[in-house]
């Protein structure tokens, strides 16, 4: 098997091993989490109606020739991300129609940064060759000390690293509350973008967009539970669902008595093949709302018009 190989062909995000892993280490973070998910603040939050535009800036950390991808696969990853937040992807019409009334518009635009921290100008990518052939969940690649790349400050960027990961792992993402230095997501090359070495059946751009998904708050579609359909993804407008889904399910697939609809595996918070996710809900917009006029307020500042 060959470094950009798809083991197995299954989505695997780390985001809750990150989660669990800061829980632990970080006494603060689990506080902000705990303020986060109270429902009391959540209903409180008033919806936004300006679109807002995030400065983003991508940390290409490479070993190998493969893993320094160049421009244009980047370029297609930032325009995937801006279809998918906007409701403007062209793959909509696989929404089932008993829930495309729940297709929620994030209002959010991404661009990648034109000034860098210092005020330089920058096409908002870095690149850094590094002694590591791959990283784990470990953020590791966050920090020129362990053969990464620093963060661009938080409170102004959004921080994406790209790299090879090891152990089948797709990518991951920092929930908020996390340390400013770790705060942003890492998707692994050959899972980032639609051109380029991504591979099918991610070779969409849609790890991206579910990590997104999971740095504005958002949690996976069946709660992390295991296959208890006891768990909760915090959103009322999502069906219970037993566990992730695989690959491209046919319509209803039913699990935790939750037909006749069954599972809503096309939500992009979901582990389907890149292909067969398509859509956020109106709720999960509402999760999104909440975390930009909340613990990301200071991106609403940072993102002018023209971006930075």
């Amino acid at each position: 098997m060959t470094e950009s190989a798809v083991p197995d062909a299954v989505r695997r995000c780390a985001t809750m091993q990150v989660h669990h892993r800061l829980l632990d280490v970080v006494p603060a973070y689990a506080d902000a989490c705990a303020a986060f998910e109270n429902r009391t603040f959540f209903r409180q939050v008033p919806a936004r109606v300006d679109v807002v535009r995030i400065p983003v800036v991508v940390h290409v950390v490479w070993a190998s020739a493969e893993q320094n991808i160049d421009d244009e696969q980047v370029h297609s990853q930032i325009d995937v991300l801006n279809a998918d937040f906007r409701a403007a992807n062209a793959d909509l019409d696989r929404v089932p129609d008993v829930w495309k009334p729940l297709i929620g518009d994030a209002r959010v635009e991404f661009a990648l940064a034109t000034r860098d921290p210092d005020g330089r100008p920058t096409d908002g990518i870095t690149r850094t060759h590094s002694s590591v052939p791959a990283f784990g969940a470990d953020d590791a690649v966050k920090s020129a000390l362990t053969g990464g790349s620093d963060a661009w400050p938080a409170q102004t960027y959004l921080n994406i690293w790209v790299c090879q990961l090891t152990g089948g792992i797709a990518g991951y993402a920092q929930f908020p509350g996390g340390p400013s230095g770790t705060d942003g997501i890492v998707v692994t090359h050959t899972s980032f973008g639609t051109t380029g070495t991504a591979t099918a059946p991610f070779d969409l751009g849609r790890t991206a967009t579910h990590e997104v998904g999971h740095w504005f708050n958002l949690r996976h579609i069946w709660g992390d539970d295991g296959e208890g359909c006891h768990g909760s993804d915090f959103v009322d407008d999502t069906p219970n669902q037993a566990g992730p889904s695989r690959g491209c399910p046919t319509f209803p697939a039913v699990s935790c008595d939750n037909g006749p609809n069954g599972d809503m595996f096309v939500n992009f918070m979901d582990y389907t093949d890149d292909a067969c996710t398509a859509m956020f809900t109106q709720g999960q917009v509402e999760r999104i709302d909440a975390t930009l006029t909340g613990p990301r307020a200071s991106l609403l500042a940072a993102a002018t018009p023209g971006g930075i």
